[in-house]
């Protein structure tokens, strides 16, 4: 019976290893979201097992966006792709609040070889992923999907983050770099440039690898596709949400996966 148990319980706990290597997290890490004046920022990229512990992945840079304060590119600057994470410098000129994200999209095609019967799978954008499907696929599967990975600094006075209109984005009544602990940040997540309602958004603070718990914060935006975080302690947080739909660009995609995560910085 001993042995009975300890075999469960193992086996319990092989389980719950897999859940949570499977729970891989893609981020952006300011070394700062506010400053006085302009100046540097380095940031850090990875997709990782423990929010905002590189141990993992490193995260693609390759669509890379900051954009400024008055909405203009700003480059990147320093990049370099490490074993478990990138890294990039951004020189902040200007006073107002920039935004930096990675924009990803892409096209997921699954189905059947009618020659051999095996299974057969295909990633790539809507213009390269015709030329991987055969014409006699058969059992044919096509999704959709768009991501956006972001995180905010501001120089001096916060300006307005303006929303781009595509995809999952997130913008603030006030400033998504003014969040103080025990109070409260009000943000409106956004559906392609239209408010995301009933959209469940996840709230969790970092450092997570030294925790038993997640303690993640569960909220759902209104019918403005408004939602409110009370910030628990200081520190920072990462916000993730996802949606599905049939709002499709790609005429054999039948579904699009639609996601968000930002970084954001609580203040003592």
């Amino acid at each position: 019976m001993h042995k009975t148990i300890l075999r469960t319980a193992a086996a319990a706990l092989t389980l719950t290893a897999a859940l949570a290597a499977q729970a891989h997290n893609q981020w952006l890490l300011p070394s700062t979201t506010v400053l006085s004046k302009p100046d540097w920022v380095t940031v850090d990229g990875a997709v990782s097992n423990d929010l905002f512990v590189a141990n993992h992945f490193p995260a693609n840079l390759d669509n890379l966006q900051v954009t400024g304060p008055e909405g203009v590119a700003v480059k990147a600057e320093n990049q370099a792709r490490l074993k478990h994470r990138s890294v990039f410098d951004v020189n902040l000129t200007q006073p107002g609040t920039y935004r930096i994200a990675l924009v990803n999209s892409g096209v997921f095609a699954s189905w059947k070889d009618k020659a051999t019967g095996q299974n057969k799978r295909a990633r790539g954008t809507p213009e390269t992923i015709a030329k991987e499907i055969p014409a006699d696929a058969q059992e044919l599967r096509v999704s959709q999907s768009a991501g956006r990975v972001e995180t905010f600094v501001t120089v001096g006075k916060p300006s307005p983050v303006k929303p781009v209109g595509q995809g999952l984005e997130m913008i603030s009544t006030a400033s998504p770099t003014d969040n103080v602990k025990g109070e409260k940040s009000t943000f409106t997540l956004l559906l392609d440039g239209q408010p995301a309602k009933d959209v469940e958004v996840t709230v969790t603070a970092g450092n997570t690898v030294y925790r038993d718990k997640l303690d993640e914060l569960k909220v759902k935006t209104d019918a403005n596709g408004q939602f409110s975080v009370t910030w628990p302690s200081a520190g920072m947080y990462w916000l993730d949400a996802s949606v599905r739909d049939d709002k499709t660009t790609v005429p054999q995609a039948k579904e699009r996966r639609v996601s968000y995560a930002a970084t954001l910085e609580v203040a003592p």
